[in-house]
Parts: structure tokens; sequence; C-alpha cells
């Protein structure tokens, strides 16, 4: 099981939204049951992110964590929100 982190500069609104459309997708691609998914917001999220496996962020992240850290904004606007679907498919089957 993988523990993915969606962060956010307050962890309420456009992490929300992402959380969503990717319960839509696991549910579609039928990953739902390897991961488990986590909110917060990115201010006390940064010193944990080594609890998780993937973390998506729609905010700045410090340059010490952008390797693990897929962009999520395609997620909210919809342009290249395919090719992070594919990251994080490839991600999850690892």
């Amino acid at each position: 099981m993988k523990n993915i982190l969606v962060v956010c500069g307050t962890g309420i609104a456009t992490s929300t939204i992402v959380i969503a459309k990717l319960k839509e997708w696991l549910t579609k691609t039928d990953l739902s049951y390897k991961v488990q998914l986590h909110q917060a917001e990115i201010g006390k999220a940064v010193n944990r992110f080594e609890e998780y496996d993937i973390v998506i962020s729609t905010t700045l992240v410090p340059d010490s964590m952008k390797d693990k850290v897929i962009d999520g904004v395609p997620l909210l606007s919809g342009f290249g929100s395919e090719a992070v679907c594919r990251q994080l498919e490839e991600e999850i089957k690892r």
C-alpha cells in the first residue's frame, strides 16, 4: 500500500479538489485499493514528507523535496493531467 500526501497552501482548497480527482481516477484505473490518500497544508507537512511514498503538491515546495514531489497543478487545470496520472501510476506500481 502506497501512502500519498496531497498538499496545498492551506490544506483545504486545491488539495481537496485534487483528492477528489485522484479518487475518481484511482477508481477508474482499479488502483484505489493500492493507495491511502492524505491531505495537509504545506507548512505542516514539509517536515513529514519522508512518511509518504508519493507527494502531490499544488504549491511551491522546498528544493530539497522536489525529487519526491509530483506537480498537482495539471490535475486542477486539466492541461497535462494525463502525464501526471501516468507518472503517478508508475509510482504506485513500483
